[in-house]
């Protein structure tokens, strides 16, 4: 579905478990396209002409939903960019609801396989990249992390700004 008023769905992920992956994205992605906080994205275009249908349908899939551990997995190579690989069966849960719900609206890149991931660097040459791949890879553990809800942004070509935060 074409929109003019796209609106993004990230998870929502604890403030100090977000936090290292902040610091490292503010580091390595580039600033005049950093727009906002390290994220973990869930659709990238839902239309924002059904604002309020999608926020009901948020609500409805998170109402009976508690909190959910992820493990942060590993590092994915972009190509320009670096990111850290997310896994949950519960997140998975969500998403694929989500997405039964949301269907006829869903574009080719939220027709895909869903992937998970943060995202810390992005539209980089490739050589920055590969050291940055390099040095995280070498000194990577698995660890957790807890997703709280999810966060609706309008995209503006560029900035986001915030529509709807709706808790687990």
């Amino acid at each position: 579905m074409k929109t003019r008023q796209p609106l993004i769905l990230a998870a929502q992920i604890e403030d100090g478990d977000l936090e290292p992956f902040d610091v490292l994205r503010r580091a390595h992605f580039p600033a005049e396209r950093n727009f906002l906080r390290a994220h973990l994205t869930m659709f990238h275009r839902l239309p924002g002409e059904h604002l309020e249908r999608i926020i009901g349908a948020l609500q409805n899939v998170t109402s009976e939903a508690s909190p959910i551990s992820a493990e942060v997995a590993g590092i994915r190579h972009l190509g320009q960019g670096v990111a850290f690989i997310i896994e949950s069966a519960d997140l998975y849960k969500v998403h694929a609801e989500l997405r039964s719900i949301f269907l006829p609206w869903l574009g080719g890149q939220d027709l895909q396989k869903w992937r998970p991931h943060i995202t810390i660097q992005n539209k980089v040459a490739r050589q920055s990249a590969d050291a940055l791949y390099r040095t995280l890879s070498e000194g990577f553990e698995p660890s957790q992390i807890t997703i709280i809800g999810l966060d609706l942004w309008h995209y503006m070509n560029g900035p986001w700004k915030h529509e709807a935060t709706i808790m687990f």
